[in-house]
């Protein structure tokens, strides 16, 4: 038999989670972000629970040829726009959108030729200092695109940096607002941060763009969860316990023998380790569900097997099922952010990190 781990993806909870992003925004249209693989999903299991939004955003020309392959005939939106001058040959072919962030992407346009013209979206560098031209330059940068025949319409962008903390987006709004104020065209300014927090109130946005949150992923943890933003899990991560131990006091586990049990515990051992995308770093007590039931890791992760406390399980054992993150057979719940902060990270680098060697199914 194959080795017993899987992820599944959630159809319906991305259904869901796409639902609570227009909520927040209801009269904005929205991208599905699909860009680094959906997330670490795959966007050709991720599509049937996205196709609900207005359009696709993305990074590179190949992940814009499988969405068209699929089917989808909406909008489709390359986020860091063309990188070479023959791009612009495809992005006609598969009528895509795209963002313009510096003189060299105009240069491009300007010496393509093509009889259809290309719908553009013109981006502000307005604090992040990532991509993006900035408030000084913006104005003669939407004059030059307004003036290329290539060019058929321009929309506004920009990405806030501070949506998911204390800082928020106040600062990078007003900088926004005040270069763009009389400048035609639709805006597209919302992260899931900002459409979650912001979304209904504090900004206008005609196109929001949620990426994590689709995911199950809360964008300003640990401050507030899943939960408080009403989110499902879209990927679970699970494996069975192939091994048990019952250990004695003094008694150590794994490499490095940095967990000493202190009393007599039996230890499982899960098909899971670093090669399956689960996070090294992860330290004793990072939480895990064994049969849906909360419990603990123990010791070093290894690289195809980590280690876990059945003393809140007792009648756990081999075969039994170890959710990693995600959503457990009896319902339970363990959010990737939990186990994405014990690693000091984020959810979105655990997603993006799932191991090829782990087989995926979609299910509903």
């Amino acid at each position: 038999m194959p080795r017993p781990i899987l992820a599944t993806i959630h159809t319906q909870a991305l259904i869901h989670n796409l639902g609570v992003a227009r909520q927040h925004a209801p009269d904005a249209r929205v991208w599905a972000v699909v860009k680094a693989n959906a997330y670490g999903h795959g966007i050709e299991r991720v599509f049937e629970g996205l196709r609900g939004a207005d359009g696709f955003a993305l990074l590179d020309l190949a992940e814009a040829q499988r969405v068209r392959d699929l089917g989808w005939r909406g909008p489709v939106l390359l986020l860091e726009g063309v990188f070479e001058q023959r791009d612009l040959e495809l992005c006609s072919r598969l009528e895509l959108w795209h963002s313009v962030h510096c003189e060299q992407q105009i240069d491009m346009l300007a010496a393509h030729k093509t009889n259809v013209g290309h719908r553009v979206f013109l981006k502000m560098n307005s604090g992040m200092n990532r991509l993006g031209f900035t408030p000084q330059q913006y104005r003669s940068a939407w004059t030059r695109l307004n003036a290329l025949p290539q060019v058929e319409e321009i929309s506004l962008m920009t990405h806030f940096s501070d949506a998911d903390g204390t800082r928020g987006i106040a600062h990078q709004m007003q900088v926004f607002d005040a270069t763009t104020r009389d400048l035609p065209g639709e805006r597209t300014l919302s992260n899931s941060a900002a459409t979650l927090r912001f979304g209904a109130s504090e900004l206008h946005s005609d196109w929001i763009r949620p990426g994590i949150a689709v995911y199950g992923s809360a964008p300003d943890y640990p401050q507030y969860d899943v939960g408080h933003w009403n989110l499902q899990p879209t990927m679970t991560l699970a494996a069975q316990i192939i091994g048990v131990q019952s250990l004695q006091a003094g008694d150590c586990v794994g490499y490095g023998s940095s967990f000493v049990a202190d009393a007599p515990m039996r230890v499982g051992v899960v098909a899971c380790g670093y090669a399956d995308g689960y996070p090294r770093i992860c330290p004793t007590g990072t939480p895990v569900l064994v049969d849906g039931v909360r419990t603990r890791t123990l010791g070093r992760v290894s690289m195809d097997m980590l280690a876990v406390d059945l003393g809140p399980v007792p009648a756990a054992g081999i075969g039994s099922l170890a959710t990693l993150w995600g959503r457990a057979a009896n319902g339970a719940v363990l959010p990737i952010d939990e186990v994405a902060l014990q690693a000091g990270t984020v959810g979105y680098e655990l997603m993006c990190a799932l191991a090829q060697r782990v087989p995926v199914e979609v299910a509903a």
